[in-house]
Parts: C-alpha cells; sequence; structure tokens
C-alpha cells in the first residue's frame, strides 16, 4: 500500500480502522504487517504533499496513526511489534504538529499506550524529553488550538476533512461543534495519561513538576466520559508518591486549595484529591507545609465511611490527622494556624472522647439526650420559619453538640443539612459546605443527603467554585431520579437545579479562555485599526454562534420565563413577606421537607 497509488487506500485503511477499533487483540492484522505499513503511510503523507493532496490521501495519516494505537492498546506483543515495525518516529512527526490537531489526537493515544507497557516503555522514553515537553504543551493548549483552528471558523472556512471525520461525513454544524468538543477532550486526557506514564517511573520529574504546569494541571478534568483517565489531579497524585513531587506539589498553595476544594465535592476524582492529601501529611518533610489548610477541610471528612482499598477513607483520614494531637494538646508543637489546631481537637474529641463517654452512658440518660436534642430541633425550626435565622442556627449547634456519635446519626445529617441552609442566608459559604460535607459522609443512602448536595451546590456557587457546584448539582439530580419510581411518577428536574446547571455549564465551557484569548486579540486589532466597535461584536457574535457552551442567553431560563416562572416566584415572595418570613428563604417545598 505505502508504495501503490490507488483511489481505495481510504476505503481500504476505513475498514481496517473499524475493525481495529472493535476487535483490537485480533491477532490477524498484526501478523501481516499492519504497523510496518501504518508508519510507512504517516511518513508518506508528511513528506509527500502532493501525494497527500492527491484524492482522499488526507485521511490516511489519521486513520493510520487510530490504528496503530487500537492494537497496541491491549496485547503487549503486538506493542513490540509496532515498535520493531518503527512506528514511534512517525507518530512523533504527528506529535509535533506536522499536519494537524486531529492527527495529534491520534499519536498521543497511540504513544500512550505504547508508554504505558514495560516492555516497550524504553522505545518511547528514547525521546522523554521532547514527548513530556510536547504533552504538557498539548494538554494546556488543546481547547485553545481546536478552537482557533476549528471552533471559531465559519462553517464553510473550516478544513473539510476535519468536518468529515468529526461527523463521520454526516455533515451538521451542532454535530461537529460537539464532536470537536470531545475530540478537545480525548486530547488532553490522553495528554496527560503520556505524562502519567513517566510520572510513574519517576522520570523527568523536574520537567513535569514544572510551577506553572502544576497550577494548571490541578485544574485540568481530562476525558469526563473516561472514568480511568487520571485527569490533572490523577497525575498529582501519581506525583505525590514521589518525594520530589510531593515536595513540588507542597509548596504551591492554588494547588492544595483545589485538591483541598475536590475532596470536599462530589467529583468522581474526589478520593484521588484525598488521597493527594494523606500522602503529604504523612511525609515529615512536607506534612508541616500544608497542615494548616489542610486539616480544616479534612476534619469535614472524617466519618466518610466509604470503604477504598481495604480501609475506610475516614478512619485513614483520622489516623493521618490525629498523628501529631498530643504533642499539639501538651504545648509540644505549635501549629502556625489556631483554626488548624483546632481541628485536630475537634476530630479527637468526636472519634475518641465522644465514643468513650457514649459507650459508658446509661440508657436513660442516652433517652434524655434524644428528648432535648428533638425539642432543640424543633425551636430552630421555628426560629428559622419566623426569620431568625442566626438564633435558629445556634439551636442547631446546640443540639449537635449534646448528639451522640453512634446512636443520632440521622439526627446528625438533618441537623447538619439544616444548620447549612441557615449559612446559606447568612452568607457563610464556607461553614455551609463545610456543614453539607458533613452530612453527606454520615448519611449512608443517597436520597437522604439529596437537599445537603443542592445546598452545596448553592454555597459552591457563592464562592465561585463552577466546576464543584457543577458536579455536586448533577449529583443532586441523579439522587432525585435514582429515587423515584418511573413508573408511578415522572421524574422532573426542578427549575431551580436546571438554572443552576445551565449557569455552571457556561462557566465551565473549556473554550471560555480561548473565546476570551480571542476576543481579546480581535479588540486589539480594531483599535490599532481605528475600527468600529460594532465589527468586533460582529466576529464575537460569529464565535459565540459556532463554538458549543459560550456564554449566551440561556435556552432554559427563556423558557421558564415564558412560562411566567418569575412571576410566580414573586407572588410567593411577597405572601411570605406579609408572614415576616425572610425572602432569602429557598421558595422551593422539596427543600424544606427537614422542616415541620
Amino acid at each position: 500500500m505505502p508504495l501503490a497509488d490507488d483511489q481505495e487506500h481510504v476505503l481500504v485503511l476505513s475498514g481496517l480502522f473499524n475493525i481495529a477499533l472493535n476487535q483490537p487483540d485480533d491477532p490477524e492484522f498484526p501478523s501481516l504487517g499492519i504497523f510496518e505499513c501504518m508508519a510507512k503511510l504517516i511518513l508518506r503523507g508528511i513528506n509527500d504533499r502532493e501525494w497527500l493532496r492527491r484524492d482522499q490521501n488526507v485521511y490516511i495519516p489519521y486513520y493510520a496513526g487510530h490504528i496503530i494505537g487500537s492494537y497496541t492498546m491491549n496485547k503487549v506483543h503486538f506493542a513490540e511489534k509496532a515498535i520493531k515495525s518503527g512506528v514511534v518516529l512517525p507518530l512523533m512527526e504527528l506529535l509535533r504538529g506536522k499536519m494537524s490537531w486531529v492527527e495529534q489526537r491520534v499519536a498521543v493515544r497511540a504513544l500512550g499506550h505504547l508508554a504505558s507497557h514495560e516492555r516497550t516503555f524504553e522505545a518511547v522514553a528514547l525521546h522523554e524529553v521532547e514527548i513530556i515537553e510536547l504533552a504538557k504543551e498539548i494538554a494546556c493548549n488543546c481547547f485553545q488550538e481546536v478552537y482557533e483552528k476549528f471552533l471559531s471558523l465559519k462553517e464553510k472556512k473550516r478544513v473539510r476533512y476535519h468536518c468529515d471525520l468529526l461527523t463521520k461525513g454526516l455533515g451538521g454544524l451542532e454535530l461537529g461543534n460537539r464532536k470537536a468538543e470531545e475530540w478537545a477532550s480525548q486530547l488532553q486526557c490522553w495528554s496527560l495519561h503520556l505524562l502519567n506514564c513517566f510520572a510513574c517511573k519517576e522520570r523527568s520529574l523536574n520537567l513535569i513538576c514544572c510551577k506553572e504546569f502544576l497550577k494548571i494541571s490541578c485544574n485540568l478534568w481530562g476525558g469526563l466520559a473516561n472514568h480511568r483517565s487520571p485527569a490533572g489531579i490523577g497525575l498529582i497524585r501519581t506525583l505525590c508518591h514521589t518525594q520530589k513531587g510531593r515536595e513540588r506539589v507542597a509548596r504551591l498553595k492554588k494547588v492544595i486549595e483545589n485538591l483541598c476544594n475536590v475532596s470536599r465535592s462530589s467529583d468522581d476524582w474526589q478520593y484521588l484529591a484525598i488521597d493527594c492529601l494523606l500522602l503529604l501529611l504523612k511525609d515529615p518533610v512536607t506534612r508541616y507545609q500544608v497542615i494548616d489548610s489542610v486539616a480544616l477541610f479534612l476534619v469535614d471528612l472524617v466519618e466518610l465511611k466509604t470503604l477504598r482499598r481495604g480501609q475506610i477513607v475516614g478512619e485513614a483520614i483520622t489516623q493521618t490527622l490525629l498523628q501529631d494531637y498530643h504533642k499539639i494538646k501538651y504545648g509540644n508543637l505549635k501549629l502556625k494556624s489556631k483554626k488548624a489546631e483546632r481541628a485536630v481537637v475537634e476530630v479527637w474529641d468526636l472519634k475518641v472522647e465522644k465514643r468513650k463517654k457514649e459507650k459508658l452512658m446509661p440508657e436513660q440518660d442516652l433517652k434524655e439526650k434524644q428528648l432535648l436534642v428533638g425539642k432543640l430541633k424543633q425551636e430552630g425550626n421555628e426560629e428559622f420559619w419566623s426569620g431568625y435565622i442566626e438564633k435558629a442556627a445556634k439551636k442547631y449547634t446546640e443540639a449537635l453538640d449534646l448528639c451522640t456519635v453512634l446512636k443520632m446519626r440521622k439526627e446528625r445529617v438533618v441537623l447538619y443539612s439544616n444548620r447549612a441552609q441557615c449559612y446559606l442566608l447568612l452568607k457563610k459559604a464556607e461553614a455551609a459546605i463545610s456543614d453539607t460535607t458533613r452530612a453527606i459522609c454520615l448519611s449512608s443512602e443517597l436520597r437522604s443527603h439529596s437537599k445537603s448536595l443542592w445546598r452545596r451546590s448553592q454555597a459552591y456557587d457563592m464562592k465561585g467554585l463552577a466546576k464543584e457546584s457543577l458536579v455536586d448539582c448533577l449529583t443532586f439530580i441523579s439522587s432525585r431520579m435514582k429515587s423515584k419510581h418511573p413508573k408511578t411518577k415522572p421524574v422532573k428536574i426542578p427549575y431551580y437545579a436546571a438554572l443552576m446547571i445551565n449557569k455552571q455549564m457556561n462557566a465551565t465551557c473549556p473554550f471560555n479562555g480561548a473565546n476570551s484569548k480571542m476576543y481579546n486579540r480581535h479588540k486589539e486589532k480594531v483599535e490599532q485599526s481605528n475600527g468600529q466597535e460594532q465589527d468586533l461584536d460582529k466576529d464575537m457574535a460569529i464565535h459565540k454562534k459556532n463554538a458549543p457552551g459560550l456564554p449566551t442567553n440561556s435556552s432554559i431560563e427563556e423558557l421558564l420565563i415564558e412560562n411566567g416562572w418569575k412571576r410566580r416566584k414573586a407572588e410567593r415572595a411577597g405572601r411570605r413577606r406579609k408572614k415576616g418570613i425572610r425572602v432569602a428563604v429557598d421558595s422551593h417545598k422539596s427543600e424544606c421537607k427537614d422542616f415541620p
């Protein structure tokens, strides 16, 4: 095939692409020399531009790279054959951007699969420094690249074969936009995976642990649809298994803050973030660099019952935090933050002292405490409905102080959730996040803490943490859908949750940064040429139309306005004012089921 010119080559490669994708472990084509053939076709596409422009040959390097990646994904001996056939150099040419971001995507995927096998890693590592630098650049800038080279262009100006590859020839602007975002996400995901392969072997840690890259990587989601993706936090976790990695991460306040936020969220990578923090705390070199800030977050997770690697997560956190308790208690150790010291003492009181006292407490005293807690909760509810939010929060605090740790788990879930609602109304977002996290950790059933998920989503929104707010809101909706039987009653997404999702989807759109950069460049050009401001607005209108997820008028919000939702909400607010209840109290009845 590489030596002959045939219009049917593209059809043949398309068929091989589908076979490799669906049957990557089938030995038939690898035994027939498919790797050598694909390597030569890629090199011919790069070196012979005239041939590449002929017929439909422009598709060939993409298909060839994808075939190599698919066959080397699972089988080590296939990967060894690929190395012997000389696929690394052609893939490196594609990785360098000799063609386009579409071919970079298949190249980084194939190199990642080759680097993940022990026996073929060294062949890839021959280009170690260059691969790491290129993978870092791709991971950080892939959305910018896809936006500028594809999404921001009018449909007629887009590269034709890119559109065909993305949409399988079906065409359509919307489908192309959606697939472009998906492919950009995969490009980032596989770049992080390739870096992770080197980090696992503690190779070139100085390059990977670059200060600026670590700050960016902690915010990289990776492939959202691929739960095996390490994402940025997965890469940081791998680095935290090395001494050099821990030391570099511990120095970066922004990275630690991001890990702390993810550890108290519904993110799929929550436990990776917790692992990172525990690894930093267990290392005597980095422990006292991070404990002042980390302890304030982990104290909310000490009752997390999830089992991970044979150990309850909450217990692992407790043991790690209490390593220095006696030193702190007797004044042998002083932390920089008094709040951190109080957090450690609080963990001791909760997990040790209260449990000891509860075991020795007579049954009659326990019953009396339960009655008193119920009374205080009722008083707190009455204060809340009367509009005295601060007094209600104090009542809930008194009730929580009286609650036993082992016997009154459900009561504590409700009290934490109720107090979080008070903190939301008082605009104390951090306190609300803390209480909702504790309620979620205490609850064993998903449905019982769905209100806490929604309240934490609101609190994160208040702090401007869009990603954490979005994930909590999606989990909240998922919990509602699972808890209701679809045959008896149709599941509806609450209007307030739909608005939140729409808001945070716009805020977390991966192309926002690229859009802003392009807008600024256009603005500078307009200013330099003394052009009309309306020309700039016209250009940006085109970008917003072409690119999905950019901040535009919300279709959900428009629908709600059309249905008179704002008018009905105003009427309900007016009725509450007459009763003396603050307007800030959430209007939807389902959020207040804890209150009688």
